[in-house]
């Protein structure tokens, strides 16, 4: 393997997989507890081993325990260690380089839909925490290993409760662990936020339609509101205006093509929404000083 997850040279594949949500066979869609060898189980049954760069269409947590797990998402390495937890969002590129090692760790997996819309409003402002890695002190990993014990426990006892009662105590444990990961990363984040409905509805718009639009005023005219509106709301949000999110979000994406797969820079050009090649490279030497080859050969090395 080469450094930044790629693959020997001549074996990139040219795109990124999504892995989709599904469910264990016997049991009730939602949340699934792992450890680290049955999620290596679950990728190597899909011909997706951990050592591959995926796209998960789901959450992905793993706490843990005991030893160390290598892991790289969206192009920033992290070394997991005893106590941390980490919190990958769906659609962001993970990788463990090393494969599942011989740490103890408990993986929790579940869908965007899985945590109740009150869970969904107060969680969703993690999506932008650039860290994902949380270390809490002393006291609060022990309150968050209690939790997380619990949960394991009734996550294996299906029987012991009739279904709806059964998948609303998980939905309610894995909020708890969720509202407390969330305020861990960003403090900052108390009671309410600044980020508004209209910011949430363009940052949907964005992911759905950056590969076709880069202008504000086609999400504002799609959303129903105005551009200035939406520019406020992106800065109340994270305070950039609505085309630095935009254009974040193509470079991302250019990025992640560009160090993941063989696609060729004028492919990856029509794919992010760039009429032609020669606009993808100005764009891409303005934000990052190289061209697209440039930033490939230098990841590459």
């Amino acid at each position: 393997m080469k450094k930044n997850g790629q693959f020997a040279a001549g074996r990139r594949p040219s795109g990124i997989p999504t892995v989709a949500y599904r469910p264990t066979p016997g049991r009730p869609p939602g949340l699934e507890v792992l450890d680290l060898p049955g999620l290596a189980v679950r990728g190597v049954e899909r011909e997706l081993p951990l050592t591959v760069p995926v796209r998960p269409a789901f959450h992905l947590i793993v706490a843990v325990r005991s030893g160390r797990l290598t892991c790289s998402v969206d192009f920033t390495s992290y070394v997991v260690g005893p106590g941390d937890w980490l919190w990958v969002w769906p659609g962001q590129v993970l990788q463990f380089p090393e494969g599942p090692g011989d740490g103890d760790a408990t993986v929790l997996v579940f869908p965007s839909g899985f945590p109740s819309a009150a869970t969904d409003a107060l969680i969703r402002e993690g999506e932008h925490t650039s860290y994902r890695l949380v270390t809490p002190d002393a006291a609060r990993r022990t309150a968050l290993h209690r939790l997380l014990d619990a949960l394991v426990e009734e996550h294996a006892d299906l029987t012991g409760l009739a279904l709806e009662a059964y998948v609303e105590t998980l939905r309610d444990l894995l909020s708890v662990i969720l509202i407390r990961l969330v305020h861990l990363a960003d403090p900052r984040q108390q009671t309410h936020s600044g980020a508004g409905e209209p910011f949430h509805l363009f940052r949907r718009a964005v992911e759905e339609g950056f590969g076709r639009t880069h202008r504000v005023e086609d999400y504002a005219a799609r959303l129903g509101y105005s551009a200035r509106t939406l520019t406020r709301a992106t800065r109340a949000a994270l305070g950039c205006g609505a085309k630095r999110y935009i254009d974040d979000r193509v470079l991302l994406e250019a990025k992640r093509l560009l160090i993941h797969t063989s696609l060729p820079p004028a492919a990856i050009s029509e794919r992010i929404g760039f009429a032609y090649p020669t606009v993808f490279s100005a764009f891409f030497r303005q934000h990052t000083g190289m061209t697209p080859t440039e930033f490939r050969s230098l990841t590459k090395g």
